[in-house]
């Protein structure tokens, strides 16, 4: 088995691959306070949660937007795999041509969900990435990166919202039945969820006018099953695509 880790700004999430089938995947908070010893507990109990042991797991890989927590989980893994992970980032062998102005600054998450949609999916093609941040990239008919958006998330944007809108409650992201809100939460919940979903059509109306050609759009992250359904536009939903990205990195990479 081999274990994908991609830890992001709000979660990190885990999964476990054995070939090309993924047994089990597994959320915990993102918490920089942690030590080494916190999270190699905490993945420990994961794996005994769905029946796996130490022994049996070959590797593992990490993608990381979180600097402080990458060598902190790279200690975790070490600890209890007596192996010491990948990482993706520089040395890395990804095979995804990134023609940005500064090739480094492309995020790892970024990097996984392109190497998984190459693999899988009919080029041209955008990725959406819906987690603390929305990211949406493309990659051309070449298998070539050539860039995309960065905008505030769901979460993130709802929570700008009630902290500096007294009279705006919290609210749990339900989408309406009605696009025209009759009470504020209703309008609040319409205003992010059919927002949201206006937003990404109309980005992908804008990318394909912009290359001349249409995409397959393919759409990942914890936020994007609560607005993908309300798109207009044709997209795939695919909530492994990170992990998976990360599997074909360790296969490229594995020695």
């Amino acid at each position: 088995m081999i274990l994908a880790i991609d830890i992001g700004n709000s979660n990190i999430v885990i999964g476990g691959f054995e070939d090309h089938e993924i047994k089990f995947t597994a959320r915990v908070a993102t918490d920089v306070g942690r030590t080494e010893e916190q999270y190699a507990v905490e993945i420990f109990q994961i794996l005994n949660l769905y029946g796996y042991q130490t022994k049996q797991i070959d590797g593992s890989i990490i993608s990381s937007v979180v600097p402080p927590l990458t060598t902190v989980m790279k200690t975790a893994l070490h600890t209890i795999l007596g192996k010491r992970p990948l990482v993706v980032g520089p040395g890395l062998k990804t095979g995804l041509n990134i023609k940005l102005d500064n090739p480094a600054s492309l995020g790892a998450d970024r990097v996984a969900d392109s190497v998984a949609a190459i693999s899988e999916y009919p080029l041209p093609l955008m990725v959406i990435d819906m987690g603390t941040a929305t990211t949406m990239s493309v990659i051309n008919e070449k298998e070539e990166f050539i860039g995309g958006t960065i905008m505030p998330g769901l979460q993130l944007s709802l929570a700008a919202l009630s902290s500096k809108a007294s009279l705006l409650p919290h609210i749990d992201l339900i989408p309406p039945k009605n696009v025209i809100g009759r009470n504020t939460i209703d309008a609040m919940d319409s205003g992010m969820i059919y927002g949201a979903a206006s937003m990404i059509d109309g980005m992908i109306e804008r990318f394909q006018e912009e290359l001349g050609t249409q995409l397959t759009v393919i759409a990942t992250g914890g936020l994007s099953k609560k607005v993908i359904p309300y798109c207009k536009h044709k997209v795939i939903h695919d909530g492994d695509l990170l992990l998976k990205g990360l599997r074909t990195l360790y296969y490229k990479n594995a020695k």
